[in-house]
């Protein structure tokens, strides 16, 4: 194969560049209102889901609101997606935390954790509670 060839195959190989979901951001930025969008949410409860599976544009800004009911001691984990986002802030009992990274977060009792990002490297990345097996105890988030 010659090497223009190779290249223009390699081209149509890769991923999309990310696109933010509005052109006119103003001073915020990606952080804009129209960049925003539908918030996620999961739901730690003992034997119950965790959520639907969903599908995230790379460069837009998304809120996930974790909700405990307190049944049980559970956490979720999904490094793979943590390191596929850019964290802008964990809310917890109206206290914001701004991490460098995450791996987890663990539910003691019941509560609410809003996590604040935007979705940046595409792929599939699951978001599990640790330890567990059922299908309906993961999702996936799909960012293109």
């Amino acid at each position: 194969m010659r090497i223009p060839t190779l290249l223009a195959a390699l081209a149509l190989a890769s991923p999309a560049a990310a696109a933010p979901l509005c052109t006119d951001m103003g001073f915020a930025g990606l952080l804009a209102s129209c960049n925003r969008g539908e918030p996620i949410q999961l739901t730690l409860a003992s034997g119950e889901p965790l959520g639907e599976d969903v599908v995230l544009q790379s460069g837009a800004y998304y809120k996930m609101i974790i909700t405990a009911d307190g049944s049980a001691e559970l956490a979720i984990e999904g490094p793979s997606f943590f390191r596929a986002i850019w964290m802008n802030e964990i809310v917890i009992n109206k206290i914001e935390i701004r991490p460098m990274a995450i791996d987890s977060i663990e539910f003691d009792k019941a509560g609410e954790a809003e996590l604040s990002f935007i979705a940046i490297k595409p792929g599939a990345h699951v978001i599990r509670i640790p330890g567990s097996h059922g299908e309906s105890q993961q999702i996936t988030v799909q960012i293109q």
